[in-house]
């Protein structure tokens, strides 16, 4: 089997590079020339470096790759960026970037026989914070962020094609070795700081970066097709309930913990993000960014992922964060 993981030099992508390779397929890993290959190094892979801005020039990228190698027949479209300076890099390269992908492998009839698209809770946006239930395939999309927005706008594109046999996956957060943005939190309490955002609790779930890529090749090796799943360990937490974890996990017995309230997240947001513009380099806080930390209910539905894909997950966030830590201890990142 020949597939294309796009994005395959960040975190998710990374991961999916290693299932593809372990199933002995022939991997092409979508990179930019800049991109850190540091996880990339298998004497096996092949890498491409897509040419997504120009759609003509892609179309015949497509056109010269297939004739020489042949076509891929799995692509799993991760490629996005979750930060950006201006909020127009969000649609351009989440939603406008896939469009030209799924066009260029129309024109050049190259459509694969599946297409998964990596998308987001965040497409969907927040799920109800007075009842706390979680986000279900049934509700109705009302993405809070541009980042949401801009993956919204892809999945709505590769909905309207019915000549392409595409899965749209919806993970909530994921974590595991490597993974840089909860590692912060690890940082901070391993140091003796729970920081905390807002005064009253969020809920949340989770999903181990192994299952997550698990959920992936089931999906490309399922007979189904036109079907969109939120993808969760199953289980919901409070924001304080993830930080006891985490303490328990880092065998933190004393931590100090500091809330901060919205209104100062918001200043700070808007202080980053002109930080941001004057050094050229997006950063982890941003508007748009704090619009995302201030909903109190980031949790979803996957039993309909689970009934239709038969998936169980292998990791608890329990018995994951114990592995996620072990390999920050291990690599010397904690």
């Amino acid at each position: 089997m020949k597939i294309l993981i796009t994005g395959a030099s960040g975190f998710i992508g990374g991961y999916l590079v290693e299932e593809a390779l372990r199933k002995d397929w022939e991997v092409w890993a979508g990179i930019r020339k800049t991109s850190d290959k540091r996880y990339l190094t298998h004497s096996a892979l092949h890498f491409i470096d897509l040419e997504y801005t120009d759609e003509a020039a892609l179309t015949k990228q497509i056109t010269k790759h297939a004739a020489e190698y042949g076509a891929w027949d799995y692509i799993i479209h991760n490629a996005g960026i979750t930060k950006a300076i201006d909020e127009a890099d969000y649609h351009r390269i989440n939603h406008l970037y896939t469009v030209h992908l799924l066009h260029a492998l129309q024109v050049s009839n190259n459509r694969p026989t599946k297409f998964v698209f990596m998308s987001s809770m965040g497409a969907v946006g927040p799920g109800d914070v007075v009842s706390g239930l979680p986000l279900t395939a049934d509700d109705t999309p009302n993405p809070i962020s541009e980042y949401g927005r801009s993956k919204l706008f892809a999945e709505e594109f590769i909905r309207s094609l019915t000549d392409i046999p595409w899965i749209i996956l919806r993970p909530t957060g994921v974590y595991g070795p490597r993974e840089r943005d909860y590692f912060v939190m690890l940082q901070l309490i391993k140091a003796g700081f729970n920081v905390s955002v807002g005064l009253k609790q969020k809920l949340l779930n989770f999903i181990h970066i192994s299952d997550l890529a698990r959920v992936v090749f089931l999906s490309l090796e399922s007979p189904m097709i036109h079907k969109t799943w939120f993808v969760a360990d199953g289980d919901i937490y409070t924001s304080d309930d993830f930080s006891n974890l985490l303490q328990e996990v880092l065998h933190q017995k004393k931590v100090l913990n500091i809330r901060i309230p919205l209104s100062l997240v918001k200043c700070l947001s808007i202080m980053a993000e002109l930080v941001s513009r004057l050094s050229g380099k997006p950063t982890l806080l941003n508007k748009d960014k704090f619009l995302v930390m201030k909903q109190r209910n980031w949790t979803c539905d996957a039993s309909l992922l689970e009934r239709e894909l038969n998936f169980k997950p292998a990791f608890s966030l329990y018995k994951g964060m114990e592995e996620t830590v072990a390999w920050y201890t291990e690599n010397g990142w904690l």
